[in-house]
C-alpha cells in the first residue's frame, strides 16, 4: 500500500474542485423532483461541470458513460443515467466525481424525491451521520480503523446494514488512490492517520441484509434483497487542525449558485 500524501497547495488545489462538487450536488438537488429522469441530472451535471472549467471524471472512467452515478432505491451505486423517470416517493443516489487543473474531488448524496417511508428517513439519516461520525475519526494519529468501525457502530446500531464488499478511497491526482476504506473494521486498526492523507470516505448502507448483487449492465449494484440503499460520501483532508471536508455538499458550507453558474446551467 502506498498512500500518496498532499502538500497544503495539493490540498487546495483539490478544495477548489470539492466546490464545484458542491455546487453541483446542490444544482442535482434543486433538480431532483418527480417526472425528471436521471439523464436529465445527468444532463444539468455535465454542463454544469464543464461550466467552471472542470471535467466530470467518471464520464469514460473503464467505459462508464455518465457524468453522474445515478441509483434510485434498491440500486446503491454505479447507476447508469438514463430514462428512469423519478417518482414520488424514490431515494436517489447520486455520487459525483470532478476534476479541476488535474486534482479529484467526489462525494455523494442521497436525496428524497419528496416525501418518502419511515424506513427510507430512518436509512438515509442514519448512513448520513455514520459519514460525520467516521469524518470525526480523520485526525493524526488515529488509525484508518477508526474510521471504518464509526460508520459500522452507527449503521448497526440502528438496526441497518453496511454492504462490505464495496469500500471507499484515497482520492487525489486519481479517483481511486490507496488507501482502501471499508465501511466496517476494528478501533485501533490499520495504517496510522497522517496530515496530507485525503481521504474519500463513503458508507454505503442497506436497509435490509449486506449482501449485494451485480446488475445486467455490469455496472449497477443492487442489495441482493431488494431493500432500499443509501449512499453518502465526502472528500476529506487529515490537517494538524483535524478534518477538513473538501467537498461541502451540505446545508450551511457553501453560497448557492451564482447568476453566471445559473445562467451557464440552463444554456
Amino acid at each position: 500500500m502506498a498512500i500518496i500524501k498532499k502538500s497544503p497547495d495539493e490540498i487546495e488545489k483539490i478544495a477548489a474542485s470539492g466546490r464545484v462538487l458542491a455546487r453541483c450536488h446542490r444544482l442535482m438537488r434543486s433538480k431532483a423532483r418527480p417526472g425528471v429522469t436521471t439523464g436529465d441530472l445527468d444532463a444539468a451535471a455535465e454542463r454544469f461541470i464543464r461550466s467552471q472549467g472542470a471535467e466530470p471524471v467518471f464520464k469514460g472512467y473503464r467505459g462508464f458513460p455518465g457524468s453522474i452515478c445515478a441509483s434510485p432505491n434498491s440500486m446503491v451505486v454505479h447507476g447508469i443515467p438514463g430514462s428512469y423517470e423519478l417518482k414520488r416517493g424514490d431515494i436517489l443516489s447520486v455520487d459525483i466525481g470532478v476534476q479541476l487543473d488535474g486534482w479529484v474531488a467526489d462525494a455523494a448524496v442521497t436525496l428524497p424525491i419528496g416525501p418518502i417511508s419511515a424506513v427510507a428517513t430512518g436509512l438515509l439519516a442514519s448512513t448520513r451521520e455514520a459519514l460525520f461520525e467516521a469524518v470525526e475519526q480523520c485526525r493524526p494519529d488515529n488509525r484508518l480503523g477508526d474510521v471504518c468501525a464509526a460508520v459500522q457502530r452507527r449503521v448497526e446500531a440502528d438496526g441497518y446494514s453496511v454492504i462490505r464488499s464495496l469500500v471507499g478511497h484515497g482520492v487525489g491526482r486519481d479517483m481511486h488512490e490507496d488507501p482502501q476504506i471499508p465501511n466496517f473494521g476494528r478501533p485501533g486498526s490499520g495504517p496510522e492517520l497522517e496530515e496530507g492523507m485525503v481521504l474519500a470516505i463513503e458508507p454505503m448502507v442497506n436497509a435490509g441484509s449486506h449482501e449485494v448483487r451485480m446488475g445486467n449492465d455490469d455496472w449497477a449494484v443492487y442489495s441482493r434483497d431488494g431493500s432500499l440503499a443509501a449512499h453518502f460520501e465526502h472528500t476529506v483532508a487529515i490537517t494538524s487542525n483535524g478534518p477538513r471536508i473538501l467537498s461541502p455538499w451540505h446545508e450551511g458550507e457553501e453560497g448557492s449558485l451564482s447568476a453566471a453558474e445559473g445562467a451557464a446551467v440552463r444554456a
